[in-house]
């Protein structure tokens, strides 16, 4: 019996945004989770790929300022083959699919070939970009209306349909989309057919983006600030007297990180909140992990503490990894918490206590630190001789609890609930940042990713590719492990915790701290 499909696929067509993820339509992101097939270009966020299908085929047709990975002919073949294999194909463009994006050739393509498709508009730049800059594209004050321009016209055309008669001496704002390259062309057509070159102008690149850039000045200096400023494609061009309103109106790239490169060292599947929190506060945040956290390769200990755990008197846990592969093994072996009813339960940090919580589960204690002094404290008002203790951690552990507690008379017993490899995904992409200083900062969110980025660094050079580069740190033990490689933190969290991390990062740059 065939698997093969007998029914065609239908090609969604999805307006992927300008750039920024969060402006995605919830319907696109409905479709991307669906497809069989993901094909983006150069414009979409490889971000928008996380929302695919595990089993989804993911494929790139960036085109890059002439440089095609395919053709538009081929482009076309391409989602018209798929969709004739059965397959549903969830298509990102850049912007809205029907502004300047060629969506239109290739739903005509689709319908020659008798393949259905749906069209998802998508947030276009040439509302989006300026908006992100202050720009409103319309005012009332200014202009009631707006003309939408390419920045060049299909070189196989004849006679050109631009009308610079009619867009020099309108007072609409005028948006050329794709024109960087042309901008020269585009200004001297502007003033020779009338308009002012005192009108006001702006190019905003990779809009929406925590990349942004915005270069500003009129019809008569603009294409030698745009040279000066190095401005290249994307970007988009504004024309008109509502760009004088970026002065006042300017917000996204005021935010206090806005332009600040920082590289997130964390687990990947943990980073969200890391990334998400910084990147609200405008860093751009570059995701290079330097672990991976995963399920012991002998999980027998851990079972063997679960099928004794009416023994103990304790669990203690000091992480949420803890936490996780401690439940995953509680839950694959048929248990659930009320196994756990019957003992006390402590957690290092808040973050962990929050975790446990979630299981219903109040801990009963909570160092804050894993500091001696910390835990002596904490169980202070505890009776812990002979108390038997399970503690699920990480295969490599600090010893400081377990010494501590033994010497208040408990029994403990260590199991490693989790362990954490080298991560070396982004070795490459890490080391050229460095050679091209294109890092402002590194956070560090436990020593094992201090001690792991160090293993990444190539040249046996270190200490010149990072000389110039800060260092974060979520708390003084792993300040400690920095110092011992090396490193020294300039940013220290005083609440060893991610919203403590990016509260010292925001007071060091709030600080007059800008370089």
């Amino acid at each position: 019996m065939s698997d093969k499909k007998t029914t065609k696929g239908t090609v969604y067509l999805i307006g992927a945004g300008p750039g920024d993820p969060g402006l995605l339509t919830i319907k696109a992101k409905e479709y991307i989770e669906t497809a069989d097939v993901v094909v983006y270009d150069y414009l979409a966020s490889p971000h928008l790929l996380e929302y695919a299908q595990e089993s989804a085929q993911i494929i790139y047709v960036g085109k890059k300022g002439g440089d095609h990975t395919l053709t538009q002919e081929k482009i076309n073949h391409l989602l018209v083959e798929k969709a004739q294999q059965g397959l549903n194909v969830a298509r990102l463009k850049g912007g809205d699919p029907f502004v300047f994006g060629r969506g239109g050739e290739e739903a005509q393509e689709l319908l020659d070939a008798g393949v259905a498709y749906e069209l998802v508009p998508g947030v276009t730049s040439a509302i989006a970009a300026p908006a992100y800059a202050g720009i409103p594209v319309t005012h009332r004050e200014h202009t009631s209306f707006v003309s939408f321009i390419t920045g060049h016209e299909d070189p196989t055309k004849k006679e050109t349909s631009m009308q610079w008669d009619i867009f020099a001496k309108s007072n609409a704002t005028l948006v050329f989309l794709m024109g960087v390259k042309n901008l020269g062309n585009i200004v001297e057509k502007l003033v020779e057919n009338g308009k002012s070159q005192e009108t006001p102008v702006a190019l905003v690149r990779w809009g929406t983006t925590t990349k942004q850039e915005t270069v500003q000045g009129t019809l008569s200096n603009i294409v030698e600030r745009v040279k000066a400023a190095k401005l290249k494609a994307p970007a988009i061009i504004v024309v008109g007297n509502v760009v004088s309103l970026r002065k006042q109106l300017r917000w996204f790239d005021k935010r206090p990180l806005f332009g600040k490169n920082i590289v997130i060292t964390r687990a990947r599947a943990q980073a969200s909140n890391l990334v998400q929190t910084l990147s609200k506060l405008g860093a751009h945040c570059i995701e290079i992990p330097t672990i991976k956290i995963m399920a012991p390769a002998d999980i027998s200990p851990v079972k063997k503490a679960i099928e004794s755990i009416a023994g103990y008197d304790w669990l203690v846990f000091t992480s949420v990894n803890g936490v996780k592969y401690f439940f995953d093994t509680l839950f694959s072996m048929g248990n659930d918490v009320r196994s756990l009813g019957h003992l006390k339960v402590a957690c290092i940090g808040p973050v962990t206590k929050e975790r446990v919580a979630d299981f219903g589960i109040i801990s009963d204690i909570l160092p804050e630190t894993f500091r001696a002094e910390s835990v002596v404290k904490a169980f202070a008002d505890m009776d812990m001789k002979n108390k038997k203790v399970l503690l699920p951690r990480a295969k490599k552990a600090r010893t400081i609890l377990p010494e501590e507690l033994a010497k208040m008379g408990a029994i403990v017993d260590e199991v490693t609930a989790y362990e954490t490899q080298l991560d070396n995904s982004g070795q490459e992409e890490l080391n050229q940042l460095l050679e091209e200083n294109a890092i402002d900062l590194i956070t560090f969110t436990s020593s094992s990713t201090v001690s792991n980025f160090m293993a990444l660094l190539e040249t046996s050079e270190k200490a010149k590719l990072i000389e110039n580069i800060k260092f974060a740190s979520i708390g003084p033990i792993t300040s400690d492990t920095a110092r011992s490689l090396g490193l020294n933190p300039a940013i220290e969290a005083e609440s060893y915790t991610i919203p403590g991390l990016v509260d010292a990062i925001l007071a060091h740059y709030m600080n007059g701290e800008q370089s």
